[in-house]
C-alpha cells in the first residue's frame, strides 16, 4: 500500500501555504510523494488576548500540533521556525530546518509611506517584543499598539482602524502572494530580525529514521545549528 504521510499544521491561510512549499520542494527529490493536511488549531490560535511578548520561546502555537506527533495522529509538523519553542518536547526531533524566502522585518502603512516619513506619535502595530523595542528606540514619538491575529486580520485591522501602519514578516506576505502591500523593508540596522524569519521547521517525533532520511533533503545544517543555539 502506498505511504501518504500526514502532515500536521496550523490552519491559517500561511500556514496551509507553508505546507504547499514544503511539498513543493519535497516533490523535486520525490515527485510521486503522496501527503495529507493535517490542520490543527492550537491554543495560539483560539487565543486572541494574551501578548506575544508574554509567551516568546513557548510551545503557545505548537503545543497541540506536537501532541498529535507524539500520539501518531499525524507523521510530521511544518512550522515557522520562528514559532517553535527554545526547548523541545524531550519525545521529538527537529529534522529540517529550510532557507528563509525573506529574513526582513517590513512595515505596512495606510498611503504606502515609509518609516521615516510616518507623522510624529503615528500609531504602529506589532506583537512581537523584539519589533516593538528596536522600532522605539528609532523612533521614541511612535505610539506602539499590541496586537494579534493572522496577517490577514492585521492588514484589515491597518484598513479599519486608527493604525497609520503595521510591522510584519515579509516572508508571510510573500506566500500569501500580498508583497505588494509592503510599504518598505526595514534596514537591520534599524530593527534586526529574528535569526530563523521566513525559514520553516520540519519536526518529527524520534526514532523516525526513514522520515529523517527524506526530509533530510530539505535541512540546512547552519540554520539548524542556529535552533539549537537558541535554546
Amino acid at each position: 500500500m502506498e505511504k501518504i504521510y500526514r502532515i500536521g499544521t496550523r490552519t491559517s491561510p500561511l500556514a496551509l501555504k507553508q505546507v504547499d512549499e514544503v511539498l513543493e520542494s519535497l516533490r523535486k527529490f520525490y515527485p510521486d510523494i503522496k501527503a495529507e493536511v493535517v490542520g490543527i488549531d492550537t491554543y495560539g490560535d483560539k487565543d486572541k488576548q494574551t501578548p506575544i511578548s508574554d509567551i516568546e520561546g513557548s510551545d503557545f502555537f505548537t503545543k497541540e500540533i506536537d501532541q498529535a506527533l507524539i500520539s501518531g495522529q499525524i507523521d510530521f509538523a511544518v512550522h515557522s521556525a520562528k514559532d517553535l519553542a527554545d526547548t523541545l518536547n524531550e519525545s521529538l526531533l527537529l529534522a529540517a530546518v529550510t532557507d528563509s524566502i525573506d529574513p526582513y522585518d517590513v512595515i505596512v502603512s495606510k498611503g504606502d509611506v515609509q518609516l521615516n516619513d510616518l507623522a510624529k506619535g503615528a500609531k504602529i502595530g506589532t506583537s512581537s517584543k523584539r519589533r516593538k523595542e528596536q522600532i522605539k528606540k528609532y523612533r521614541p514619538d511612535f505610539e506602539i499598539i499590541d496586537i494579534r491575529g493572522n496577517i490577514g486580520q492585521r492588514l484589515k485591522l491597518l484598513d479599519e482602524s486608527g493604525l497609520d501602519a503595521v510591522l510584519l514578516a515579509a516572508a508571510g506576505l510573500i506566500r500569501l502572494g500580498l508583497e505588494e502591500r509592503i510599504s518598505q523593508r526595514i534596514s537591520i540596522s534599524i530593527v534586526q530580525p529574528h535569526p530563523l524569519q521566513g525559514a520553516l521547521a520540519i519536526v518529527v517525533k524520534k526514532a523516525s529514521n526513514e522520515l529523517l532520511k527524506l526530509l533530510s533533503v530539505l535541512d540546512q545544517s547552519n540554520l539548524k545549528s542556529k535552533v539549537f543555539l537558541r535554546r
